[in-house]
């Protein structure tokens, strides 16, 4: 597989000692700030693209929807891991299947992490039918962070949601008001270096039940964003979560 890198910050270093560590072949890598010598390109397009089967995007959110549609546009498959552009995603979903391409996206590509959330998802349907349990989210990242709250966080969030009859809206703000009892609270804290650590929480006056997930380094990150990659370039359109690919993959390890 032939791979273009786009955004070559903490995570673009470790996707590509990953994929090259894989043995896929690193094409293209493209930043505009970056000074390393692996640049190939300092913009975004399609003379910097030629050649790639897939593109991984980790870079901004002010650049990463015009970055969606050029995919698109350019029949790339694309593996996008940049957060904080999900107010407009309705827009680039629509955008994205009018032009029949392929593309998959995540607040976090950690395997785990999409275990994770299955199990979140099972638990919010277990306290949901005892009843008399209330949910929140807390999530702490490194103090580098550019965006509130995380994206991981959101999912989690969506996901309770989902399958809660008691909650109706999620607030990630600081409250200078009562909570009120149908929402679901994300509270943020950033500091030091810490990778990524998200608790969904059940209390009730009786107890608390914590789901926590800690990630160790970055690593898992890559992991995940190359097999997002094998897995978006293999012949398939659309545009998918990473969920998606979890479900494809379970229901297969299913039928085995």
């Amino acid at each position: 597989m032939r791979i273009a890198i786009v955004g070559y910050g903490k995570m673009g270093k470790l996707i590509r000692q990953e994929a090259l560590s894989s043995g896929h072949e690193v094409v293209a890598v493209i930043d505009p700030w970056s000074p390393a010598p692996e640049i190939t390109a300092l913009s975004l397009d399609a003379l910097s693209l030629a050649g790639c089967d897939v593109a991984i995007d980790f870079t901004h959110p002010a650049t990463i929807v015009d970055d969606i549609i050029l995919y698109a546009r350019l029949g790339i498959p694309a593996v996008i891991g940049t957060t904080g552009w999900y107010d407009r995603l309705e827009e680039v979903r629509e955008t994205v299947e009018d032009l029949d391409c392929s593309i998959i996206y995540s607040g976090n590509y950690s395997l785990g992490v999409a275990v994770f959330l299955q199990v979140v998802k099972r638990a919010a349907q277990l306290f949901d039918k005892v009843g008399g349990y209330d949910s929140f989210i807390q999530e702490i990242h490194h103090a580098q962070k550019a965006d509130s709250p995380s994206g991981t966080a959101s999912m989690l969030a969506d996901i309770v949601l989902e399958n809660s009859t008691s909650k109706h809206s999620i607030v990630s703000d600081t409250l200078h008001r009562k909570r009120e009892d149908d929402e679901i609270q994300i509270g943020s804290v950033r500091g030091g270096s810490v990778p990524g650590t998200h608790t969904v929480y059940f209390d009730s006056p009786e107890d608390t039940i914590e789901l926590t997930h800690r990630a160790r380094s970055r690593q898992g990150f890559a992991v995940g964003a190359i097999k997002a990659a094998n897995w978006i370039a293999d012949g398939r359109k659309g545009f998918f979560t990473l969920s998606d690919m979890l479900d494809d993959v379970f229901m297969n390890v299913e039928k085995a």
